[in-house]
């Protein structure tokens, strides 16, 4: 079984990968990692990560300049169901549409737009560091064992807003709320980061390695 996470120039891949391996060993899951940027792994792959540091437009031209990428994740999430997992800049790219210095086109996964976080004179910007999660469903297979209240670890500057609320299974409150993971299908997003949030990020990766839907 390979779980497979896109180089697309984008991230900190080996935290990531570490973050994977590290699961998938404490839970006895007979699963490879591996960091690639060949678009034939990923369409083999048994699971798909896109993760993303940094703008949108910088992220989406980073994974479009792959010669087939983009088909091989479509076919490989859209048409064959394999489970993926986008994080952070990962997960906006999912949206329709990302509003960071003008408009971008997204993959459209996620219906919906990435938009900024208003910033306040008690909302900074951008939202870093650890805060509750709060889950707007408790049915998910990737959110089993996660509760609100549990601490994961943010850093963004905007969020997604799906156009389908019932897409959003966890938000956070920042003086209001701000989408912190969405799901349809077998795509999973994250706003968060997994790989840094210590034992929920992994709980939340393991449950992802083994989610069959």
């Amino acid at each position: 079984m390979l779980t497979a996470i896109i180089d697309y120039g984008s991230g900190n891949l080996r935290s990531a990968a570490k973050a994977f391996e590290r699961a998938a060993a404490d839970h006895g899951l007979a699963m490879e990692t591996r960091v690639t940027a060949d678009p034939d792994t990923v369409a083999a792959a048994d699971r798909i990560v896109l993760p993303g540091v940094g703008a949108f437009a910088d992220c989406m031209a980073g994974l479009t300049a792959i010669d087939g990428m983009v088909d091989a994740m479509t076919d490989a999430v859209q048409t064959r169901g394999r489970p993926f997992l986008g994080i952070c800049v990962g997960m906006q790219l999912l949206a329709s549409v990302g509003r960071e210095h003008g408009d971008h086109e997204g993959l459209g996964w996620v219906p919906g737009e990435v938009v900024a976080i208003p910033a306040g004179p008690d909302r900074r910007v951008p939202h870093m560091g650890w805060q509750d999660l709060s889950l707007d469903t408790t049915g998910h297979p990737v959110l089993d064992g996660i509760a609100s209240g549990d601490h994961v670890y943010f850093v963004h500057s905007y969020h997604l807003l799906p156009e389908d609320p019932e897409l959003r299974i966890a938000s956070v409150d920042y003086l209001g709320p701000l989408t912190a993971a969405v799901a349809r299908d077998t795509i999973v997003g994250t706003q968060f980061h997994p790989e840094k949030s210590q034992a929920v990020g992994l709980r939340l990766i393991a449950n992802f390695l083994r989610w069959t839907p």
